[in-house]
């Protein structure tokens, strides 16, 4: 089974479904995964470290994928984006606040760049910085994002892009967990999804087994945006953006009380840090989205973009 449309014959892919690259969880058997599934793999670049990135590559193999950043961390460290550049990436993919010199360096290369916006503002700049994709993300999102949700911030960047940008692709993403997800996305506009919290559930993902396991017992009103993640890990994160994670007691004692946490920093941590490692999470928190609720159980993620696609075109079919 198959869906086409502008996404799939653009990228020469079999499926609308691009993995979100989530920093850590995406490496490179995820991303090659998906790939080899039929959708765009993307790396989860994150943060940055060359080391980790090349490792990852290496490890998709000769599996054609992307890669994603982090675009204001990325700015500091700019010569990483040439030597991912240089292994011919499907696309890049960036997100929150990026530079324009970063976008123009991806458009010289001759590869497709990918932008992740959270508000219609933010889609205007992608559009100026010549994006061939926008991803307009919604709240509903695991990890980094801003406030808007997924089913009203998609219709509205695909409108605008109708007028100003047409040949621009739009893929939706926050809080698409199945088929439901999808069929819906492509029904308000979209062209294609991007799928972060189903496909960090999956055998590939670089995610602690006890997180999975978090995961799958929660509903998605166990989750939460805040900041004291990145506080406590020392990330300096613009001001308008909150990751959400699940709830524990760490953010039960901290979320609120910002202040209090920036002066246990140094005590709190290499703590956090160290459960991160461990999978202890009752202090170190797990990064999902909403749709943490819609997962039922850790598979491949080969066999959760099939699943996903016979759902969507089933729902597509008998509403045509």
């Amino acid at each position: 089974m198959a869906i086409s449309t502008r996404l799939t014959q653009r990228f020469g892919i079999e499926h609308p479904i691009i993995n979100a690259p989530m920093a850590f969880a995406a490496g490179g058997e995820l991303a090659a995964a998906v790939s080899a599934a039929g959708g765009l793999g993307l790396i989860g670049g994150g943060y940055g470290d060359p080391a980790w990135v090349e490792a990852q590559f290496d490890r998709a193999g000769n599996t054609p994928v992307g890669c994603g950043f982090i675009g204001w961390s990325l700015a500091e460290n700019p010569g990483l984006l040439d030597r991912v550049l240089a292994r011919a990436p499907r696309a890049i993919f960036l997100s929150f606040e990026t530079p324009d010199r970063l976008a123009a360096t991806v458009r010289d290369a001759g590869v497709p760049l990918i932008h992740q916006v959270q508000t219609v503002e933010d889609a205007r700049r992608a559009i100026d910085q010549g994006a061939d994709v926008i991803v307009a993300q919604g709240a509903e999102a695991g990890g980094h994002g801003e406030k808007r949700a997924t089913m009203t911030l998609v219709p509205e960047v695909a409108d605008l892009l109708a007028a100003n940008a047409p040949d621009t692709l739009l893929c939706a993403a926050g809080g698409i967990a199945d088929g439901r997800g999808v069929a819906a996305s492509l029904m308000l506009g979209a062209d294609g999804v991007v799928v972060g919290s189903r496909l960090w559930a999956s055998n590939e993902a670089q995610v602690h087994p006890n997180m999975h396991r978090a995961a799958i017992d929660a509903s998605g009103d166990a989750t939460i945006r805040s900041q004291v993640m990145d506080i406590v890990r020392g990330k300096l994160w613009p001001e308008r953006f909150t990751a959400r994670v699940l709830r524990n007691g760490f953010t039960d004692e901290f979320h609120g009380r910002e202040d209090t946490l920036r002066d246990q920093g140094d005590r709190l941590g290499p703590a956090w840090t160290q459960a991160w490692a461990d999978g202890d999470v009752s202090l170190a928190n797990t990064f999902v989205g909403e749709a943490t609720g819609l997962i039922r159980g850790i598979e491949p993620a080969g066999k959760i973009v099939a699943d996903m696609i016979e759902q969507a075109e089933g729902l597509l079919t008998r509403h045509r």
